[in-house]
């Protein structure tokens, strides 16, 4: 029930544009937000009939005090809400993991031989910064390559040229030891200037420049120094030839795309500088369950462009963002020229989202193996599973099963086996439903488990292991459908379980009420992994089936018609009812048509 102060509030807002903070009885602050009219933003959370979200819902109960924030645009709010966000940390608010200085590269242009350092402090005092980087090891490894192509000081000792001996780093090829003299500021401002362009991603003109200084190396017979130009020369060679990904593109942008997963979304952020891919970083944002994809995409260009010290001139989003024309002005502002936001729906573009979107859920799937590879972590997860779901002991091997079709036509199952809670690809199945007609899962289900379990009773190879869990995807339906037909084969010894998706609910026989886990919980995260396996190998199976069932047509058959012409008819006409329409000297000037051909494809049609 929404308390007498806030109600009181309510009703003097002012409707310009500000920030607003929601507080608790305690005056903690639970969310902050931005608004372009206070009044009307602030009575939506409030109002009777409002479509809130589970989260938000909670959060609006707990709320007992409003503050706010007047400025004179949406823009100044948006500034004054991510300040706000980044010094309270308000619990119901979308926010980067870990949430502190992202650490970058800087060249500190107040030294005469600058050096290319980490730091987590970005300054206003012309030095250039090249980030942020999501993490210190991310950012540890892209000055490792650059040390290696161009070698520059790390040390932080006053250059005179004067020391009688270099460093180490010098003879390892680290370092050019202006320490010794053996340098010119000119030359080493040079180098220097190779780094920020190779870290602009101008590698065309740094290897331009650098075949210069190796051809006139040579005519001179300075051979030493031509070989360490040419050894630069490779290694930007064999950087570039990561990058290709981004010749699907011109120019610079980002490109924007996460994957979630339950309460957090894992974000990479692929950076294209002058047609190439100059790099890539991933980042976690945490408090993400029951937000829009649109509210996740504009939390973190909000937070991440904040930090940042450089803003392309296009940002490619896998989604839409809110208070788009807002955050527009807002990056035009930091960057002082146009700043495009599209969400790319065809061509290149999408393709290249595309891409930043598998590797994201990819990375969002490896942080899931990485947390359950932690010491101790399997072990703890397999005991949680015992204890939970009632087993007699820890299970070694885990078998999960899942189906897959559309409305019932190319039916597939799997079957996925974790041995001590690892993958064991090996022991992988995969089942054509073949007894079934029409969209029934539950006996789809029933004809994957009985031909798995008859094998397994009548024959010596793999499929003799009987599990110590069998893992179902869905609910009680299933489960009841699975240990039915596990009692027909002989196999109701084996222990079965079922874990729902929608709110991630275990269900095991002779228990009428779920079992429902933290979602920290390792047990849970183990089976979670489990479902998630057998569904994407089940996915897997399905589309090749139907991808091969789709190309079946009425064409097949047909006396001289195969694959090729098949494909080269379908592009011609679009459909089978245009072919059959089309004359015999349309037909024919199909490529690899022949009139016999097309009398056939007449005749047949």
């Amino acid at each position: 029930m929404t308390s007498q102060l806030v109600i009181e509030q309510l009703g003097h807002l002012p409707q310009s544009p500000g920030v607003y903070l929601m507080k608790d009885t305690e005056g903690v602050i639970l969310y902050v937000g931005k608004a372009a009219n206070l009044r009307h933003r602030v009575r939506s959370y409030f109002g009777t009939g409002q479509k809130l979200t589970p989260k938000i819902q909670r959060m609006v109960a707990r709320v007992e005090e409003l503050d706010f924030y007047v400025t004179k645009s949406e823009q100044e709010a948006l500034i004054l809400e991510l300040n706000l966000i980044k010094r309270h940390h308000p619990r119901y608010n979308v926010s980067l993991k870990d949430d502190k200085t992202f650490p970058y590269l800087k060249i500190d242009a107040s030294e005469d031989f600058p050096r290319l350092y980490v730091t987590r402090r970005l300054e206003q005092d012309g030095s250039r910064y090249f980030g942020p980087f999501a993490s210190a090891r991310s950012v540890r490894q892209t000055l490792k390559v650059l040390k290696r192509i161009f070698p520059s000081r790390s040390c932080r000792k006053p250059i005179k040229g004067t020391d009688t001996r270099p460093c180490l780093e010098y003879y390892i090829g680290g370092c050019l030891a202006p320490c010794i003299g053996a340098v010119s500021p000119q030359e080493y401002a040079r180098a220097i200037k190779q780094v920020v362009l190779f870290l602009e991603g101008k590698h065309e003109r740094v290897v331009k420049e650098l075949e210069r200084q190796m051809n006139e190396a040579s005519e001179a017979l300075q051979f030493e120094k031509a070989a360490l130009l040419r050894d630069q020369i490779q290694g930007i060679h064999q950087v570039i030839e990561g990058q290709r990904i981004a010749t699907r593109v011109r120019g610079e942008q980002d490109v924007i795309a996460f994957a979630q997963d339950k309460d957090q979304a894992y974000v990479q952020v692929f950076f294209v500088r002058h047609n190439k891919l100059t790099g890539r970083e991933s980042f976690v944002l945490q408090g993400t369950r029951h937000e829009e994809p649109a509210q996740i995409m504009t939390s973190f260009i909000k937070q991440f462009y904040a930090s940042s010290p450089y803003i392309p001139p296009l940002l490619l989003l896998q989604h839409p963002a809110e208070d788009v024309d807002v955050i527009m002005d807002w990056l035009q502002s930091k960057r002082g020229s146009r700043v495009d936001i599209q969400v790319p729906r065809r061509g290149r573009k999408k393709e290249l989202v595309s891409i930043v979107a598998e590797n994201a859920r990819q990375g969002l799937e490896q942080l899931k193996i990485k947390r359950l590879a932690a010491p101790g972590a399997l072990d703890n997860a397999l005991a949680e599973v015992e204890s939970e779901l009632q087993l007699d002991h820890p299970p070694q091997r885990m078998e999960a099963y899942d189906i897959s079709n559309i409305q019932g036509k190319a039916a597939v199952g799997s079957m996925v086996v974790f041995d001590h809670g690892k993958p064991k690809p090996a022991h992988y199945r995969r089942f054509q439903i073949k007894t079934v007609a029409g969209a029934n899962d539950y006996a789809m289900l029933q004809e994957v488990l009985q031909r798995r379990f008859k094998r397994g009773t009548q024959s010596s190879n793999g499929w003799a292991i009987m599990p110590d869990l069998v893992l179902i995807d869905g609910g009680k339906g299933q489960l009841n459908a699975a240990l039915t037909i596990m009692r027909e084969v002989g196999a109701e010894a084996v222990p079965v379980a079922s874990l729902a998706k929608e709110n991630e609910e275990i269900f095991i026989p002779g228990r009428a009420k779920p079992i429902v886990l933290p979602r920290s919980s390792p047990g849970l995260q183990l089976l979670q992994r489990m479902r998630d396996e057998a569904h994407r190998f089940a996915i897997s199976y399905f589309r090749t089936r139907h991808k091969r069932e789709a190309f079946t047509s009425a064409l097949d058959g047909i006396p001289g018609i195969g694959t090729k012409r098949k494909r080269a008819l379908m592009k011609q006409f679009g459909s089978i009812d245009a072919i059959r329409n089309a004359s015999a000297e349309e037909l024919t000037a199909t490529r690899g048509i022949t009139p016999g051909v097309a009398k056939n494809v007449k005749e047949q049609l």
